[in-house]
């Protein structure tokens, strides 16, 4: 299933039917009087957060939505039926943005959770609404409104517990992989995840929680270079950040400059990144033969404060201290 998440739409709602001009004719009933319904309201077009959908493909080759809309009056004071609504489902944690101001106009981040964005419009009143002392036979009636037109830019952000960020070949895939039943694509050169991979981690009796792989970040990632500012908002509704550190490619000068590197773009992307917790995982530790070198590099990375453990994604060590330190955070966070 291919992975869409921002798209275009505009949508149309339903206009409201023509009220009617009639007038009583029974026979034995020679002042029948006038008789005319009201037409029927246009549907609206309703956005809705769906657990069903996990991507916006649905809108990526279709792009205009109209509602039905309602039916005209009729005599005999028969009102006309209402337009159906238009409902689109959306994967929950949906944006809605306005075309022209980017303003942010709804947030759908719970299933079942709906936004009007298009109005249908108001049938029209039968000539029966015009009675009055003064007029008794109204030969007049009003048209069905027009329906609500809108564009509207969609934009998803994944709902998820975990984030793992790193750099382009840091092992993202690998772990996301080997902790859940996620099946991303896995190869030795950087870039291989182009798109989100979400994967539900189970361990012992905690409550499960949702992994995220956001695809590899570089150098000026904020202003879209590499993948670029398109997946740095998938982080942002990530209650914890695993910075996945390739412990076999760090500079002897400066260790810690991929997890500097990563950072900064965090910040530089949305100054609340800083509220996240943040663990640390020196990955791909098979490929480091020397202990004193690895112990070296931890103790560096242990300066910053955030728990710092050794992981072999690849080989499944250390994935259970990492896991526990996972559910102790998000359990900190609920709190």
């Amino acid at each position: 299933m291919k992975f869409v998440d921002e798209v275009r739409i505009r949508v149309m709602a339903g206009r409201g039917g023509h009220g009617c001009v009639s007038f009583r004719r029974e026979k034995y009933v020679p002042k029948g009087g006038p008789d005319g319904g009201d037409g029927g309201k246009g549907g609206d077009v309703v956005i809705e957060a769906s657990g069903r959908k996990h991507t916006l493909l649905d809108f990526r080759y279709r792009h205009l939505f109209k509602a039905r809309g309602g039916t005209h009056g009729q005599g005999q004071n028969r009102h006309g039926r209402g337009g159906e609504d238009l409902v689109l489902e959306v994967p929950a944690g949906t944006i809605v943005r306005d075309v022209e101001t980017g303003e942010m106009l709804a947030d759908l981040t719970e299933a079942g959770q709906r936004w009007v964005a298009a109005r249908g419009g108001r049938g029209g009143r039968g000539n029966a609404r015009f009675v009055s002392s003064t007029r008794q036979v109204p030969r007049m009636a009003e048209d069905g409104e027009e329906g609500e037109e809108r564009e509207y830019v969609l934009e998803l952000r994944l709902i998820a517990d975990v984030g793992l960020v790193g750099l382009p070949n840091a092992g993202k895939s690998t772990l996301i992989s080997v902790v859940s039943a996620a099946r991303p694509k896995i190869a030795d050169y950087p870039f291989t995840t182009l798109v989100p991979n979400l994967g539900v981690v189970r361990y012992n009796d905690a409550e499960p929680f949702v992994m995220a792989d956001i695809p590899g970040l570089i150098e000026g990632a904020h202003q879209g270079a590499g993948l670029g500012i398109r997946f740095l908002r998938h982080i942002e509704r990530t209650r914890v950040l695993v910075h996945l550190i390739d412990v076999s490619q760090l500079p002897d000068q400066d260790v810690l400059h991929p997890y500097r590197q990563i950072e900064k773009e965090l910040q530089l992307y949305s100054a609340q990144m800083d509220r996240k917790p943040r663990v640390v995982a020196l990955n791909k530790t098979d490929l480091v033969p020397e202990p004193q070198r690895l112990s070296e590099v931890a103790d560096a990375y242990r300066q910053l404060g955030h728990p710092v453990l050794l992981v072999s994604a690849l080989r499944r060590e250390g994935l259970e201290d990492l896991l526990a330190t996972l559910v102790r955070l998000l359990h900190a966070v609920e709190e």
